[in-house]
């Protein structure tokens, strides 16, 4: 005689769709660990989802993450280590290492950045394979890694948004849209009408982010399309009194940095003005579209922040998650960022 079924049982992905939130976000709030980056408000709607349509847990799912050898990886694409406190990666890494520890999972680091050859399947097969799954970190990517991993089934989470053509990657990202979109529509307020973004040259998908902040602030404040500019940078050595002078003359009044992990294409910007005699941010308002140069005595960048370290751990907290699932579904979590009131941008003073 054949059983009858019994009721559906809700998944996630209608959990998120309930509390209008992504999958990531109700995987984070059902994991119930402390230091997640999920606002109270968000949490309350996902809770109110869940009780909706009675989800519950699947016990046989949590119990797969028993079956692992307790070990997660770190793969990095170029040189991190050494670090200190002063390096753009290192609180990534602190908050990778201490959520992993808290979760009772060995660290396992991995790196190209040595090998001459470069990229996880230098030899030929899959390096990252002595680990249950891996969080992957770096803005100079081996995109045919990525596919090969997902072809591969292996359960990985990118600190940052990556895109592969035809497929979806896990991936925990600062949300570089909206803190952008909000500047602009800031420097609309202050009078700027001509604004250029200075992004890197390897066109990476941060910049492309930045980028659509660009224009929805535009449009949203009412600016001409023809009056945003977009440049490249490929690092300190192309930036000169010229290019600055060029700009003025050319009437831009603000210019957004996407910074790079030293900083030294916005510090060569701001020589560069002092060399051509224009003042920041009298003649010319810089924003960084990200952490900014240190302070000193008589600047603080308008910038924003991006919360490292929480990044590290939600990285570690999504992984653990793909592990407990069976299915692996991709997951995908964008987490704000804090602005940072600085004193370089200013009204536009007609002349």
């Amino acid at each position: 005689m054949r059983k009858r079924a019994g009721p559906r049982r809700p998944t996630q992905v209608e959990i998120a769709q309930r509390a209008g939130v992504s999958q990531a976000t109700v995987s984070l709030v059902l994991s119930e660990r402390p230091g997640v980056p999920v606002a109270e408000e968000t949490r309350r709607r996902v809770q109110r989802a869940i009780e909706e349509l009675g989800y519950a847990v699947n016990p046989a799912a949590r119990a797969l993450r028993g079956m692992s050898v307790k070990t997660i990886g770190l793969y990095t694409f170029e040189s991190v280590f050494p670090v200190d406190q002063r390096d753009f990666y290192h609180p990534f890494l602190v908050g990778v290492e201490e959520e992993a520890a808290r979760l009772g999972y060995d660290l396992l680091l991995f790196t190209s950045a040595n090998n001459a050859q470069g990229g996880v399947y230098a030899r030929g097969r899959n390096a990252l394979l002595k680990a249950d799954g891996c969080v992957l970190l770096g803005r100079h990517i081996s995109r045919d890694d990525l596919t090969n991993l997902v072809d591969e089934g292996f359960p990985f989470v990118f600190i940052g948004r990556r895109d592969i053509d035809g497929t979806e990657l896990s991936y925990v990202a600062p949300d570089y849209v909206a803190p952008t979109t909000a500047l602009v529509e800031e420097l609309a307020a202050l009078g700027h009408r001509r604004i250029l973004l200075l992004r890197q040259d390897d066109g990476a998908e941060p910049g492309d982010d930045r980028e659509l902040g660009l224009r929805r602030g535009a449009e949203a404040a009412g600016l001409r399309e023809d009056d945003l500019l977009v440049e490249y940078s490929a690092g300190a050595a192309d930036m000169d009194a010229g290019r600055v002078t060029g700009w003025v003359d050319d009437g831009v009044t603000a210019v957004l940095v996407e910074p790079s992990e030293d900083n030294a294409t916005g510090l060569a910007l701001a020589d560069a003005a002092e060399a051509a005699g224009v003042r920041i941010p009298d003649r010319l308002s810089v924003a960084f579209l990200g952490s900014a140069p240190p302070p000193t005595a008589t600047r603080i960048w308008t910038s924003f922040d991006i919360p490292r370290v929480e990044i590290g751990r939600a990285a570690v907290q999504l992984l653990v998650t793909l592990l407990e699932d069976a299915e692996r579904t991709p997951l995908q979590l964008v987490v704000p960022c804090t602005d940072v009131r600085g004193n370089s941008i200013s009204r536009v003073v007609r002349r």
